[in-house]
């Protein structure tokens, strides 16, 4: 009998990671045989923790917080140019004996935006912070074909520095890229990313009135089971037609590592609509 392939996800905590339950039904999808588990890590014992499972003959892993830069270094030699882009890794696979990674997390979100019927090109987006989670999604947007896409932030140096560093390595896209205060947000936009912390505080952000075009949507990269959080409820009010949490992205970065892993593509929809459910019912 054939041994299921073995993969994981690390963090730090780890309790509430929804992976093993979206790769269970991905492969189920897919009709392969996988073993993936939580595993809670050490903050310490993490580039150990790696090389031991690589080892012991894992063939991938998901990183999560804290430990995405740590991964990126584990990896660079063999990075993906979104994970150059990102500055962090959540995904580690071994190909030709070398530990390789990739950053999901910015495809995952252009692709569920994609799966609601929006498309990306000529759009005037906005996004809201300027740390990791924003740094994760910039190129995967200007792929897109976007027309410009503005990060503003409440340092505003914070967001110029990110902005030319991406820059730095990505210079065709200067007239497309800038960086703002939240004071200096004119004009609507077709697409509004919050990419801060404020809806886990449960938070409002200082966001200017008729922010939203016609055909707009507002998206949070936090999600909650009812596609409710304030961000959203902020955008609703102003007259976003569409408003989004960020279940898919996590569900869609899912099928993405699923892809690098195991050449497969899987129809995330279905993932979407049950871990929605099992959110709901707890």
């Amino acid at each position: 009998m054939n041994t299921p392939l073995h993969f994981a996800v690390m963090g730090n905590p780890i309790k509430h990671s929804y992976s093993p339950l979206l790769h269970a039904l991905f492969a189920k999808q897919a009709g392969l045989d996988i073993h993936y588990e939580k595993v809670l890590v050490p903050i310490e014992e993490f580039e150990p923790a790696v090389q031991t499972f690589f080892e012991q003959g894992g063939k991938g892993l998901n990183i999560t917080v804290p430990f995405k830069l740590r991964a990126y270094e584990l990896a660079k030699a063999n990075l993906s140019p979104r994970a150059q882009s990102a500055g962090s890794v959540n995904t580690l696979w071994m190909e030709d004996g070398n530990l390789h990674g990739c950053n999901t997390d910015g495809i995952g979100m252009v692709n569920d935006i994609q799966r609601q019927g929006i498309d990306l090109k000529n759009k005037k987006i906005l996004l809201l912070g300027a740390g990791g989670a924003a740094r994760g999604v910039i190129l995967p947007l200007l792929e897109t074909g976007c027309r410009q896409l503005l990060i503003v932030n409440r340092t505003v140096t914070k967001a110029s520095e990110l902005v030319a560093q991406c820059l730095t390595g990505l210079p065709q896209y200067a007239d497309v890229l800038s960086a703002g205060s939240f004071e200096q947000i004119q004009d609507q936009w077709d697409i509004v990313i919050n990419a801060t912390s404020s809806s886990l505080q449960q938070n409002a952000l200082p966001l200017p009135v008729g922010l939203f075009t016609t055909n707009s949507l507002a998206y949070d990269m936090v999600y909650t089971p009812e596609n409710d959080t304030p961000f959203l409820q902020q955008a609703r009010k102003d007259g976003a037609t569409v408003a989004s949490d960020g279940l898919g992205m996590l569900v869609y970065q899912g099928a993405e590592s699923f892809f690098i892993w195991h050449h497969v593509r899987v129809n995330p929809v279905p993932v979407l609509d049950a871990l929605r459910q099992q959110l709901v019912t707890g």
